[in-house]
């Protein structure tokens, strides 16, 4: 089966519909991810089966629940992921990421040019050292760091009544219980990505008022 087909396979099983400008774009920055990948090390995933299943349908998984975010920070990205295929998926979904690594952050900007993804921006440089000129809707990262962490390093990104998406593995019942004061567990979704037997868990934390 070939890689459009397999992704479209994917898709359907999500419950995810692209047009097919999306789908010939995903299939670009699979093979993109996989050639940079031979020589910079941006993920440890190297095979090309599981760069569309651990990758690119993992990072599209949450797409459904991001329809009231408009703009986006995604945090310690890697590859540009979940960011980059989040962006292609959303050509209206602002996207900002903001990666420490130089080489992985240049990867990301040369996959913008190469993609002609007009709504996707690449930052090199610490989190905690960002400060945008306007605020972001949504701050999301994809194993990055415990809750607490991210939530203590992204949460000055975030607008008033935004939320922060965090992409685990199997639920963080203990990191959950240490968020800092102020910030509150608001949803949590347990995540079925098609071959891929792994547990996938999406923790939508906001603040409760006080923060």
């Amino acid at each position: 089966m070939s890689e459009a087909a397999r992704l479209e396979r994917g898709l359907t099983a999500m419950g995810i519909d692209l047009p097919e400008a999306a789908h010939e774009k995903l299939v670009a920055f699979a093979a993109l991810l996989a050639k940079w990948n031979r020589v910079y090390n941006l993920t440890a995933i190297r095979d090309a089966d599981q760069i569309l299943t651990h990758h690119l349908l993992d990072s599209l998984v949450v797409l459904p629940f991001l329809s009231e975010v408009n703009t986006l920070a995604d945090i310690g990205s890697g590859g540009g992921l979940p960011g980059i295929p989040l962006a292609i998926a959303r050509p209206d979904l602002q996207v900002t990421s903001i990666e420490t690594v130089n080489k992985k952050a240049s990867f990301q900007q040369q996959a913008r040019i190469e993609l002609k993804l007009e709504n996707f921006h690449a930052l090199c440089a610490r989190v905690e050292d960002v400060q945008p000129a306007q605020r972001f809707d949504g701050i999301i990262s994809r194993a990055f760091a415990e809750l607490a962490d991210f939530v203590r390093l992204s949460a000055h990104l975030l607008r008033p009544g935004g939320r922060l998406y965090a992409m685990k593995g199997v639920y963080p019942h203990e990191e959950i219980a240490r968020l800092p004061d102020g910030f509150v567990l608001a949803e949590a979704h347990t995540l079925a990505v098609p071959d891929l037997d792994a547990h996938r868990h999406l923790i939508i934390i906001e603040r409760n008022g006080t923060a």
